[in-house]
């Protein structure tokens, strides 16, 4: 692409709690994992520690937090719907409290989780399936016309990276992805964010090929979420851990700025937002040469 085409031509912006989100700047969704088994582990927050976590987040810099009780890492273990409204909902009441005007997200793909997630202050949805788990969840999502995380996702948590398999999974992600969106926005869903889904159903070399056409992406017309925090295609390629990804993660966090990204979600706010106000001024300097 050029170096005018850097320039966000998708819906740059969201309504969430009644107020209007612009995401002309890239927006930070910090992730808040109220789980045991999540593949960093220093992102397994517990009720008490849940709230000075999301304060943190706050002051570094989120927009957004993603409250999830549901571990989506490769062969995580199943987790009922009684167990997953036990871990978020308490957490969402709290933080919705504490902090009233907060964009809180219910990180889930059962609808039940989250109308009751949305009742308690939770004020968007980020379905790791897209809809495709729960044929009720396009429903709530148009009934109440909040923000819906629109994701990528081939399989199930538990068989996703078995054998992934594309004939082009650039081409591919983005037909499915535009077609779900076709279908929310004939039921009147008008807050849709889409997220290609790296490491949900795709090899290493896939979620590259992803990467390097995520630009393509910016022609279905929505803002673009990226998911890329610390997980495996930064640490198996470096052949690191999870714990000393973060200069990986910051590094593709750049090229997906560079690519349209409108919102990262991070482990990392503070160091996620450092790595948007230096592209922002470097992306207002290089534009400003091609005017």
């Amino acid at each position: 692409m050029g170096t005018k085409d850097r320039v966000f031509y998708q819906k740059n912006e969201i309504t969430c709690k009644g107020k209007k989100i612009h995401l002309s700047t890239p927006k930070i969704m910090g992730i808040l994992n109220l789980t045991p088994d999540s593949f960093y582990t220093k992102s397994r927050q517990t009720f008490k520690s849940s709230l000075i976590a999301c304060e943190k987040m706050l002051n570094d810099g989120a927009e957004f937090v993603d409250v999830g009780g549901y571990s989506t890492r490769p062969g995580a273990s199943e987790v009922s719907t009684e167990e997953e409204i036990n871990r978020t909902i308490p957490v969402i009441e709290a933080i919705s409290n504490e902090f009233p005007e907060l964009a809180i997200s219910i990180d889930t793909f059962r609808s039940a989780v989250a109308e009751i997630a949305l009742d308690a202050g939770a004020s968007m949805i980020n379905d790791i399936s897209g809809g495709e788990l729960d044929a009720e969840m396009f429903n709530l999502v148009a009934s109440r016309n909040v923000p819906f995380v629109l994701t990528h996702m081939q399989g199930t948590p538990q068989n996703m990276q078995t054998n992934p398999t594309y004939s082009s999974v650039a081409t591919e992600v983005r037909s499915s992805l535009e077609q779900r969106l076709c279908t929310l926005k004939s039921m009147g869903a008008t807050n849709v964010i889409v997220d290609p889904g790296f490491g949900f159903g795709k090899t290493l070399d896939q979620n590259y090929e992803l990467l390097a056409n995520f630009d393509l992406l910016r022609k279905l017309g929505v803002p673009l979420l990226a998911g890329v925090s610390r997980k495996s295609m930064i640490y198996k390629l470096l052949d690191t851990t999870a714990e000393k990804a973060l200069n990986g993660t910051t590094t593709l966090h750049t090229l997906l700025l560079e690519k349209g990204a409108s919102i990262l979600r991070v482990h990392d706010v503070k160091e996620a937002a450092q790595c948007i106000t230096l592209w922002s001024a470097y992306s207002r300097m290089d534009l400003s040469k091609h005017k």
